[in-house]
């Protein structure tokens, strides 16, 4: 073990961006006193963050190049019985990428956000917000043991509720910040039930002990049923990470944490929240090759999730929106790659996916400063030659998300398709199917969005919303930089452009850099376990991909990189050539009702609103007005108290202070006293 991977160093990665977080949330805010001020706030806690990444990166080096490791407990929080509860840290190859993409993600959003926020009221505390955020994530990745980790899960879960709801007085934000929570609740609730099978039959919650004792109960069925132990239990936890990595049918509360501001979203959909669910089946992946059942579900939920969440993509008209479905469907790729058993293939396409992914949000988010705050891109057109910088940034991380040969998106997505063609796991058909589909639908949606806001006549002076504030107007003016609804867009600033720049650099070389060490070579040695007798594709993976040349070179002849090509030419004809061609396909779909089924969503949000959620109160009203109401309160506590009264008052009128009462009432006790006695009971 490297001397360079201590305890204390390891403890000050998530700890300094934590004490940025409380430095810039008491003394930055009203709670305070606000005595540091936006300056203090912001160099707090990107200081930080800036520690945590550079600490990060040294870690790496020491994991990757000179082969250190650390897996230990920090301290014991409490022992019931045999069971420990610790705080710990694995750092090991997956633990490393981690750490470094989620705190380099979070400084470049940081540095963003100094631009992005200035006129907005809640500077201060959005600084403190997404601090915490990195926090949450760094203790989620860095955790031994399943306890932490579920602490990870759950305070990402927490600060994505602040972060959706920042602009608390907004009724969209509210129902959407109250959406996200309540989902995720919904697969927190089996991700619980899969760590405490694995604490009830394993007796541990430290990986390696857990992943020691698998061979023991890797036959044991669940009492009272024929289902084996490891399959519920992998299910299970995979449920958790279907609400927080947004897979179908629990992906409702992703698109609409676009009501919080952009920085968030880059933070939310490239590094953090949406991820954890990917790296945590990554990191279990003992127990999931343990069960063939298990990964057919992942493979199913992932396609389902990889082709119609990026259908809805097509659609949408908010700038933000179309990248969450991207979002959406991009995170449907990584779990088709977990079903696969291509985990490596997963973890690396969450790393790439993060770099061009978070370019992509900032990049929308400059476009929207530019656009005074206008994200309808309906009235965009022709903002190239004002925003060059934004632009070119923008295009090279579109041209990596469609899976571009050289481009990092193209190494991971490519090697998913692969993956999922060797495969022979049952749905493994329509998974298969999905993500083809998905290539030509992701670069259609895409360039799409690109030709739209890019390219075009220019329609920012034709908004007729352009005196109303957008949907994440941080409290600002329309004319809030001096110029009126009809001002011509303008570029950015430079602590705005240059995330974008520094973001872009990745976006484009990471996946020829990581492609081999990472799928091939030691990378993943002793950290990610497939079972090659059972699940052949990274073999098969192996057999076709000889490096990153002639990956990119073969990718030009490859069934992905045409169709991708086709949505990217589908997508010029249909809104630079003939616009009027998408306006009539319109017109047919809403004529058959397919297009409002997409603009609903599936139908998805209306069950969830009007049968789970209505159901839920309509379930609850009944229990309140009948059960409580009607029959506790009134039935049982006040029917007791009146029953006692009436009872009272007709002993009461018994109680007549005459003697002959009295008496007669003790001969006629006498009489039958005698009549049982004498007649009665011979």
């Amino acid at each position: 073990m490297s001397q360079t991977l201590s305890a204390s160093m390891l403890l000050a990665v998530p700890l300094a961006p934590l004490a940025g977080s409380a430095l810039a949330g008491i003394w930055g805010t009203a709670f305070g006193g606000n005595k540091i001020g936006r300056g203090g706030s912001h160099s707090l806690t990107i200081l930080g963050v800036l520690i945590a990444f550079i600490l990060s990166a040294i870690t790496f080096n020491s994991v990757i190049f000179d082969g250190a490791r650390f897996d230990q407990s920090i301290y014991t929080w409490m022992e019931i019985g045999g069971l420990k509860m610790e705080v710990g840290f694995l750092i090991d190859s997956i633990t490393a990428m981690m750490m470094c993409v989620v705190t380099f993600v979070s400084l470049m959003v940081h540095i963003y956000t100094i631009g992005y926020m200035q006129e907005d009221d809640g500077y201060n505390r959005f600084f403190s917000y997404i601090s915490l955020f990195t926090f949450s994530m760094l203790m989620l990745v860095m955790s031994n043991n399943l306890l932490q980790l579920f602490f990870g899960w759950e305070a990402v879960g927490l600060v994505s509720y602040l972060l959706i709801g920042f602009y608390y007085n907004k009724p969209s934000a509210i129902f959407a910040n109250m959406k996200a929570f309540l989902v995720n609740r919904v697969g927190d609730f089996g991700f619980i039930l899969g760590i405490g099978l694995i604490a009830a039959y394993t007796g541990t919650m430290n990986y390696g002990e857990i992943f020691a004792k698998l061979p023991e109960i890797q036959n044991t069925l669940l009492p009272g049923t024929g289902w084996l132990l490891v399959t519920v239990t992998a299910i299970c936890l995979f449920i958790g990470a279907m609400g927080k990595s947004a897979q179908f049918p629990l992906h409702a509360w992703l698109p609409d944490s676009m009501e919080g501001p952009t920085p968030i979203s880059a933070l939310i959909h490239a590094a953090t929240m949406v991820t954890a669910g990917i790296f945590m089946v990554s990191r279990m992946s003992p127990l999931y090759e343990l069960s063939d059942t298990a990964l057919s579900f992942i493979l199913v939920i992932g396609s389902i999730t990889a082709l119609f969440m990026g259908v809805l993509g097509i659609i949408q008209n908010d700038i933000k929106r179309v990248i969450a479905y991207s979002t959406l469907s991009q995170l449907g790729y990584m779990t088709v790659a977990l079903g696969a058993s291509a985990y490596s293939v997963a973890v690396f396409h969450l790393m790439t996916h993060a770099f061009f992914k978070a370019l992509l949000f900032l990049g929308a988010g400059s476009v929207i400063m530019g656009m005074h705050h206008n994200q309808d891109i309906r009235w965009m057109g022709g903002v190239r030659k004002y925003m060059p910088i934004t632009w070119i940034t923008f295009l090279l991380g579109n041209l990596a998300l469609i899976g571009t040969p050289f481009f990092s998106g193209f190494y991971s997505k490519d090697a998913i398709i692969e993956a999922v063609h060797a495969t022979n796991l049952p749905g493994a058909g329509f998974a298969n199917f999905a993500v083809l589909a998905g290539v030509f639908i992701t670069a259609f949606y895409s360039f799409r969005l690109y030709f739209i806001v890019f390219h075009g006549k220019e329609r920012y002076d034709q908004n007729p919303d352009a005196h109303h504030h957008g949907h994440d107007d941080h409290h600002a003016h329309d004319d809030h930089h001096g110029h009126g609804h009809d001002a011509k867009p303008h570029e950015s600033p430079l602590v705005v452009t240059g995330p974008l720049m520094l973001l872009a650099i990745p976006s484009v070389v990471i996946g020829a850099l990581a492609l081999m060490p990472m799928l091939f070579g030691d990378f993943f040695k002793g950290v990610i376990h497939v079972d090659g007798s059972k699940h052949g594709a990274m073999a098969e993976l192996a057999e076709k991909i000889h490096g990153w040349v002639p990956m990119a070179l073969h990718g030009f002849t490859a069934a992905p990189f045409w169709l991708a090509l086709a949505g990217v030419v589908v997508s010029y004809l249909f809104y630079m050539v003939k616009p009027e061609v998408p306006a009539a396909i319109k017109s047919s779909m809403q004529k058959i009702g397919v297009y409002q089924a997409l603009e609903g969503k599936y139908g998805v949000d209306w069950v969830y609103e009007n049968i789970f959620a209505r159901g839920a109160r309509a379930f609850g009203s009944f229990f309140w007005k009948v059960g409580d109401q009607a029959i506790i309160d009134g039935g049982i506590v006040n029917g007791s108290w009146k029953l006692i009264g009436r009872i009272g008052q007709w002993v009461r009128k018994l109680q007549s202070g005459y003697l002959y009462h009295y008496a007669l009432v003790m001969l006629l006790g006498v009489f039958a006293l005698m009549t049982y006695f004498v007649w009665l009971n011979k």
